[in-house]
């Protein structure tokens, strides 16, 4: 899948993605498919996740913003590539499991937040990276002004017809964006756009 990166390789393949899917789900961890963890949440596939995180360029002193953590699988991954992660959760749910299962993995350098996912964590910013896990319909304001000098934020875009992943970079002050491969990926929550009033 053109997951060249071997920092990524080695951080997938020293992760195991079925103690972070519901047990009855197990057999799907390594499907090429998404996999529910909760009500309209679920674990991007192997391909869609490999590939966004070779697009973040993820740095040994980066500090990583991980939205939308959920069991904390993402979170566990880019542990093993950055100095630090935030994992942004905001069901409760998730957020214990999360904080149960990453020091599980070793993940030492990630702390579990709970909190809105569309408004980032202000507090640990700025990102040299932000990472979020699925697809969005509106620009990421909040999230972009979270970005230090240099970072990237990377997420997939949602069309009326496809997701596309896309990189946003933070270059002397101003905001610059590009579409990188297509995917099909599942929706997050509070990033969708508000419809307005039809007459």
């Amino acid at each position: 899948n053109d997951v060249t990166d071997p920092r990524i390789q080695a951080a997938m393949g020293a992760i195991a993605r079925e103690r972070f899917v519901p047990s009855a789900r197990a057999a799907l961890a390594y499907a090429d498919v998404p996999v529910q963890i909760a009500p309209q949440r679920y674990l991007l596939d192997p391909r869609s996740f490999a590939k966004l995180l070779q697009l973040a360029r993820i740095e040994p002193g980066d500090r990583v913003l991980d939205v939308a953590c959920g069991t904390g699988y993402s979170s566990a991954v880019i542990a093993h590539l950055a100095k630090s992660v935030v994992a942004l959760e905001q069901d409760a749910d998730l957020v214990r499991l999360a904080s149960q299962l990453l020091p599980a993995a070793g993940a030492a350098n990630a702390i579990v937040t709970q909190g809105s996912l569309i408004e980032g964590f202000k507090g640990g910013a700025p990102y040299d990276a932000i990472f979020v896990n699925g697809a969005i319909e509106t620009r990421p304001e909040t999230l972009l002004a979270q970005l230090a000098e240099g970072g990237r934020l990377v997420t997939f875009m949602q069309t009326a017809d496809h997701a596309r992943a896309h990189i946003f970079t933070r270059e002397q002050g101003h905001i610059g964006q590009r579409a990188d491969f297509d995917a099909t990926v599942p929706l997050l929550a509070g990033f969708r756009k508000s419809v307005g009033f039809v007459f």
